[in-house]
Parts: structure tokens; sequence; C-alpha cells
């Protein structure tokens, strides 16, 4: 596959999930924030982004829950898999055969952090467009950690050098197909996110500081405090 001379930034967002610890009927990234699916936040952040070539969603394959205009410029992908992993490659494979190119970059995010910002997702961008790896939006852990044993404290851990993991995460297409192809066989064991799969791969991911308020909805008390930041920006 040949490169183009300046590499393009696409979106991938796996969307393809049940979100089980929300407690919601429906998937929680059609859950409505503001009037709007949750998604629709998300997708807005990205829009604000010239960089930004194009966005793809990934969705379920029996997924009916979102329309797009016919206008719209997110291309809409029924090719989720059973795990976020596999509807990442999925994503990726189709953005391969819809004419991306290896050394394309791809940022990867959670349907479900709608609070990401413009400014959080070129600060990715700067951070990584001339990194040999790539990275992600991390943030350095506040509060003390402790290990536990049978519901117990068993040790307080150092916390110096330990990070939150958020999303956007930004590599080359390239690379991270092939780091998630070799983890295919296995089922994607240990496979909670683009980094463990570069990192499993042998790289080393950049960390570029994100923000508290880009957290990922999860459970049914987040979606007050989300509804709330994007009242209150809004």
């Amino acid at each position: 596959m040949t490169s183009p001379s300046a590499p393009r930034c696409f979106v991938l967002l796996p969307c393809a999930g049940t979100g089980s610890r929300a407690g919601t009927a429906t998937p929680k990234q059609y859950q409505p924030l503001l009037g709007l699916p949750m998604v629709m936040h998300t997708l807005g952040a990205f829009e604000q982004v010239p960089r930004i070539g194009a966005v793809w969603l990934v969705v379920a394959p029996g997924d009916r829950f979102l329309t797009l205009d016919d206008d719209s410029a997110v291309v809409l992908k029924r090719c989720g898999g059973e795990s976020r992993a596999e509807s990442v490659r999925n994503g990726l494979l189709a953005l391969c055969e819809g004419g991306a190119h290896e050394a394309d970059w791809v940022l990867v995010h959670d349907a479900a952090r709608c609070m990401v910002t413009p400014e959080q997702i070129n600060a990715l961008i700067d951070a990584c467009v001339d990194d040999a790896v790539g990275g992600l939006l991390a943030l350095k852990l506040p509060d003390t950690l402790k290990a536990e044993v049978g519901g117990r404290v068993a040790a307080t851990l150092d916390r110096s050098d330990k990070w939150l993991a958020q999303t956007p995460q930004m590599f080359r297409i390239g690379p991270l197909l092939v780091a998630l192809q070799k983890q295919a066989a296995s089922g994607f064991a240990g496979v909670t996110d683009e980094a463990s799969a570069m990192e499993m791969a042998g790289f080393a991911p950049r960390l570029v500081p994100g923000s508290a308020q880009n957290f990922k909805v999860t459970y049914p008390e987040d979606f007050a405090l989300a509804e709330a930041i994007l009242r209150s920006r809004s």
C-alpha cells in the first residue's frame, strides 16, 4: 500500500457495546444528554477540529438506534465486534478498504467520553503528529492508590508513575492494525485499549496530559455529572 506524502488524521469511534454497568434500557452511548444521544456530543467535538479528515463510527451489525443525515460527514460502519478491540480492528480494516493508508493517523475514541473538547483533541495531535509511535490522553493519578485482598487494604502503592488512560489514543493505522491482528488469535486477551495493544507489540506510547472532565460515562450517576458539564459549556 502506497503512503500519501502528507499523512491524514482519521477518527474511529467503536460504538458497538451495550454499556451494561450503566443500567440503561438502551446502549448508554444512545442515552439522551441535553436532548441529544450521548454519541452526538462526542461527534460534535471532533467536527470542530479541521485537521480531522473523516470520522468513522463503528456500530454493531444489527444496530438501529442511530441514523445520520444524508449530508453527514460521519461514515457509519456496521462492523462492530464482540469486544472493543475487535470493533477497532474491524474498523481499521474498513478504513483501509475505504482508502486510508498505513501511514495515516487514527484517533480512537470512546463514544461515552462525550466531554472531550476540541482543545484536548488538538493537544493530542500536536504532541503525536511528529512522534515515532503516537500516544494517548491520560491523567496523572491524583489519589492515593491501594491494593486490596479480600476486601481489605493490603498495601499502599506508589502513585508517582501512575496515569489513568483516556482517549483519544492516536497511532498510525498500519502499526496499530498489526498489533491488534497479533492479539486476535487469543481473543484480544489483555487488550484493554489501543495503547495496551501497542505496548504488547513492543512500543512505548507517549502520555499526553488530559483532563478530569474527559471521563468515560460508565455508571448511572455519571449521566447527571456529564449533563451538568455539557450544560455549563453551552
